[in-house]
């Protein structure tokens, strides 16, 4: 991917018109708002599409007998709960050791430790020399990124655009 896009701030841009110099001048001389950010990025043109669509088509998955969902905060606030869900989902039963092995290893301090699942076997190819795939392990962490007018903007979309799913789906506060 280091090839095929400019890579700006840690972010890859999938063109090659425009050079991280023109994306530095606009970033420094450009004023635009907090909340007309949020409106561009979330409804319309993140790389891969609406978040919205891409998580109410998984969300309308949830009924199906070999779907499971869990979400991050799920995981944080109880996670040998959760660990034991997904055995549960799976059929299958852990030993006492074994679900303690599980819970130890894939703790988010093990697993930023681990070459296999942190990014650091990634640095190069698909993330900057500095890029970071897991970050901080933390849930809520967004609101130490958004500005209040982000926040309600979000807020107000996220209304609009998942009001027909149950909210017990969207466990975050």
């Amino acid at each position: 991917m280091t090839g095929e896009c400019v890579w700006f701030e840690g972010i890859p841009f999938p063109s090659r018109e425009f050079p991280s110099g023109h994306l530095r001048e606009v970033q420094e001389n450009f004023l635009i708002k907090d909340e007309d950010v949020l409106l561009l990025t979330y409804p319309k043109s993140v790389v891969f599409g609406s978040w919205f669509d891409h998580t109410r088509g998984w969300m309308s998955m949830r009924d199906k007998e070999n779907f499971l969902i869990l979400s991050y905060e799920e995981m944080k606030w109880d996670t040998r709960s959760a660990v034991e869900k997904i055995c549960q989902f799976l059929g299958k039963k852990l030993e006492p050791e074994e679900l303690d092995s599980v819970l130890r290893n894939s703790s988010f301090q093990a697993m930023k430790e681990n070459n296999m699942s942190s990014s650091s076997l990634l640095k190069g190819q698909y993330l900057e020399e500095n890029g970071e795939l897991l970050r901080k392990g933390v849930t809520g962490d967004w609101k130490n990124y958004f500005t209040v007018a982000q926040a309600e903007t979000f807020d107000k979309l996220f209304q609009e655009k998942m009001a027909d799913l149950p909210q017990d789906l969207f466990p975050w506060k």
